[in-house]
């Protein structure tokens, strides 16, 4: 019979049964800590795949896009504005979602754990994730519905506190985007509105007649397109070379089109076009009378135009020209010219051009000579 007098009698101490369990005991919980520890790395290694979502360049990309778009895209750039806004909710929402269902994993989901309750231990990942985006969002937006039980334990009540606390940040976001979408939608549209306004008022203290306010109205309409833009001072902002490369894309093609700037110098033809000015004649506006003293030049961007004069009358459209004749002699006009339709122009000064003229001798004599010969055709007719 075996006994433990006996096992000593043979020189082998006796097996002591307890130091067994709590050996099993330790091996169990060490391999538990282990367990829960390779959790914790894999979450924390989940948590650093953020930046393969490249959140900030996701932003830049619809700010980029915001800055491309063409000011006739107004409601694309009110688009990609909302998108990204709802981007970054959903990210928030994402990964508050992700975090509701990884505690739980990492306390190898308690009995009492929401995993549990709503018996999503065998579901697929498509469902557990529905469900963790659907708590959190439960949570943020402060509602019981989807999450009607208390906390269980004290991680638990800290990852609600958070959610909800991440809740109320979004809702700030959300309001202040908003706010701001809704205040620089369109601030030149705004900014006409406001002069309008201020511009009946003054045509109501003058009491001028209904027909004069609706030419003044069309006037507007014609020049600014319902969009108010301060066109001198933003170019005189901007550096000259800048100005000149705005007023060339713009007004190059009109320049060139007359014989008198054909194959001149660059300079010179640059610092021309800083001498433009923009003008706006509405349907039936005479321009200038004839035999009335000239003091510029109109070059045609847009609309159309009668050239009346004793002989016969001509019209021109966009691209031509007409009162070049004035810029060297100042002499009287030779016509009388009337808008047909809403012509958008620009006009050359003489005043101005004798000021550009100064800096460039060769050229001025060679205007000289050609306004002479002009003059002389003029007389022979």
């Amino acid at each position: 019979m075996y006994t433990p007098a006996a096992e000593w009698s043979l020189g082998h101490p006796p097996i002591q049964p307890h130091k067994e369990l709590q050996s099993h005991s330790d091996t169990s919980t060490s391999g538990s800590k282990a367990s829960r520890m390779v959790r914790i790395l894999m979450f924390v290694r989940i948590i650093s795949l953020v930046r393969l979502l490249r959140v900030s360049r996701l932003v830049r990309f619809f700010n980029e896009v915001e800055k491309v778009s063409n000011a006739n895209l107004e409601y694309v750039q009110l688009f990609f504005r909302i998108l990204s806004l709802f981007m970054m909710m959903f990210l928030l929402c994402h990964w508050n979602g992700c975090i509701q269902y990884f505690v739980p994993m990492l306390e190898e989901f308690p009995s009492d754990c929401w995993v549990r309750r709503e018996k999503l231990m065998n579901a697929t990942v498509g469902e557990k994730y529905s469900f963790g985006v659907f708590r959190a969002l439960s949570h943020m937006i402060q509602i019981s519905y989807g999450s009607t039980e208390s906390p269980t334990n004290e991680v638990e009540l800290w990852v609600v506190m958070t959610s909800m606390l991440s809740g109320a940040l979004m809702y700030t976001v959300l309001v202040a985007n908003a706010a701001a979408i809704i205040t620089n939608v369109d601030q030149a549209a705004k900014a006409y509105k406001n002069k309008m306004n201020h511009l009946d008022d003054y045509m109501t203290f003058l009491k001028l007649p209904n027909d004069l306010r609706l030419r003044i109205n069309k006037y507007y309409g014609a020049r600014y397109g319902g969009r108010w833009f301060d066109e001198k001072n933003f170019l005189i902002s901007v550096s000259s070379a800048l100005r000149e490369e705005i007023l060339t894309v713009m007004c190059s093609s009109l320049l060139n089109n007359v014989p008198i700037f054909q194959n001149r110098d660059v300079n010179f033809l640059n610092t021309v076009l800083l001498q433009f000015q923009h003008e706006v004649f509405q349907e039936d506006d005479v321009i200038f009378h004839q035999n009335a003293p000239g003091d510029r030049m109109f070059f045609i961007e847009h609309g159309q135009v009668l050239v009346e004069t004793d002989s016969f009358p001509q019209e021109l459209a966009d691209g031509d020209y007409f009162g070049e004749t004035c810029l060297m002699t100042k002499g009287k006009r030779l016509a009388t010219v009337r808008a047909l339709t809403t012509c958008q122009l620009f006009s050359l000064s003489s005043d101005r051009f004798q000021r550009v003229l100064q800096s460039f001798p060769d050229i001025r004599r060679d205007m000289e000579k050609f306004a002479q010969q002009d003059k002389e055709d003029v007389i022979h007719l």
